[in-house]
């Protein structure tokens, strides 16, 4: 890389780094006349220093091991653009041995790519995935302080304040929700600091534009099908004014058109919000959204939409969880457990063998009417039925999307489906049943299969990370130079001890 009197860029760029380093040891050590850091550099290194980061300490704190990084992942909106980033950045970062980082608002890393031969050195510094990189936790650095300051970032070399991280440099830019305007994460690019080109800002900068339109895009369609999905609501106040509000406020359609503004703020639970000009109108909650009505149009109840979507995320550590309508919360082991083997069974169970899959032979039918009394409670009396106990819609769960591409040899399809074990800690007999029934099918069809990939990505996989047999099978597919095989064959030699 030259410039255009035909000096070395590089060269420019280590001796920069000298003078940075120069700057730092006067900064923070003895005081001298080397000059001064950048002022956003200045007031980063003061507010990392007020939140007690020591400029020796190593590494970034760890949150996320591997096995809880999937759903985090699948929940954060930028796991949909993550193909328009690998496109954009990755072959750039490849060829150039950078590393490309993709963190949430709260400076965690959920993705990283890049070139292969940087990964190890990237790893020493606890540039990887799970890790916290706001500026309290490591100091100053790209991501950090682009996330505190909402803006693109390049720090250089001893721009950070963290010793470590002298012979790196990195360039951040956020991304922004198109919905709110709220940052929902940074993407960054870092590397060797001699490695590393100035128009890289540009760049960076520009791809989480690209991502944020894309974003956008996906909001004008979700938009669109909540429109169409409740404008019956709307209809159904025969010319009154009202409006239809998506989940976070903003007004989706109205009549008459124009009396609204963009966005009214409701706070959870609230029957009535007053508009700016005065006017009050009553707040009905949607399955998605509100329905804003004349006080004197308030209906009793807003029943559920035919067509009602119930989703089941059961596999993996991290927790069962339930989404509703659009709306996804948390779930506790024993209803879970319940919605599975409803699940299983669309045409319905009697409470004897609902109690039966549940608890066994010493299980009590009583017991179970009361749980499944509190759990219509909290789902809806439409969509938990009795007489026999069944669901009213089919759910989108992901161990049944899992048995199913099983069952017609999808393998890549039921690795996609699975997160971990069914339900980990359960007990329940047909929870057991179908979890052991699970696990063993995919790693009977992963060993079965030709196709390394499928292979390398199961070793990466919690059913699969310890299974030296799967290890073994990986190895004898990979050719003798396979970049993967080094790793691989660590892993495989660990597992042997």
């Amino acid at each position: 890389m030259l410039d255009a009197d035909g000096g070395s860029a590089a060269d420019e760029l280590v001796a920069d780094a000298n003078r940075l380093r120069r700057i730092y040891d006067d900064e923070l050590g003895a005081g001298g006349s080397a000059g001064a850091p950048r002022p956003v550099v200045s007031d980063s290194w003061q507010r990392s220093l007020a939140a007690l980061v020591d400029p020796e300490s190593r590494l970034p704190p760890l949150v996320f091991h591997a096995d809880e990084l999937r759903e985090v992942r699948e929940n954060h909106p930028l796991h949909a653009v993550m193909p328009l980033l690998r496109n954009t950045l990755v072959s750039i970062a490849d060829e150039a041995m950078h590393v490309m980082l993709v963190t949430d608002a709260d400076g965690h890393v959920l993705w990283r790519d890049g070139a292969h031969g940087l990964m190890h050195s990237a790893d020493d510094v606890g540039l990887c995935e799970g890790t916290r990189w706001t500026e309290d936790a490591i100091g100053t650095n790209a991501m950090g302080t682009a996330l505190a300051l909402d803006r693109p970032m390049r720090i250089h070399s001893a721009e950070h304040l963290v010793r470590t991280y002298h012979d790196w440099t990195c360039v951040a830019a956020p991304v922004h929700d198109p919905d709110t305007g709220d940052t929902i994460g940074a993407i960054d690019i870092s590397g060797p600091l001699h490695t590393v080109h100035p128009a890289l800002v540009q760049l960076v900068t520009a791809t989480a534009h690209l991502a944020e339109n894309q974003l956008r895009v996906r909001l004008a369609i979700a938009d669109e099908r909540l429109r169409v999905k409740n404008m019956p609501h709307l209809s159904a106040l025969r010319g009154a004014e009202g409006a239809l509000l998506s989940p976070s406020g903003r007004v989706i359609a109205s009549e008459p058109y124009g009396r609204f503004p963009e966005r009214i703020r409701v706070e959870q639970g609230v029957e009535r919000v007053q508009l700016g000009d005065g006017r009050e109108m009553a707040v009905e909650q949607l399955s998605e959204g509100y329905l804003l009505v004349p006080p004197s149009r308030r209906r009793s109840r807003v029943t559920r939409p035919a067509g009602s979507s119930l989703a089941l995320r059961f596999t993996g550590g991290a927790g069962p969880r339930i989404t509703l309508d659009g709306t996804d919360s948390a779930a506790t082991l024993r209803p879970a457990e319940i919605l599975t083997a409803l699940a299983l069974h669309p045409d319905g169970l009697s409470g004897e063998q609902l109690t039966l899959m549940l608890y066994g032979e010493d299980g009590n039918p009583t017991t179970v009417r009361g749980e499944i009394h509190r759990l219509r409670s909290s789902l809806g009396a439409d969509l938990l039925l009795t007489r026999p106990y069944r669901l009213a819609t089919e759910p989108d769960a992901d161990f049944l999307r899992m048995r199913a591409a099983l069952r017609e040899g999808r393998i890549a399809d039921a690795l996609d489906a699975c997160r971990g074990e069914l339900l980990p800690r359960s007990d329940a007999p047909a929870v057991r049943e179908l979890r052991d029934e699970l696990a063993a099918g995919l790693r009977h069809a992963i060993l079965a299969t030709d196709d390394a990939g499928l292979l390398h990505r199961f070793t990466g996989h919690p059913l699969g990370g310890d299974d030296l047999q799967v290890h073994e099978r990986l190895l004898d597919l990979l050719d003798r130079d396979d970049p993967r095989r080094p790793a691989v064959a660590a892993r495989a030699e660990r597992l042997l001890t």
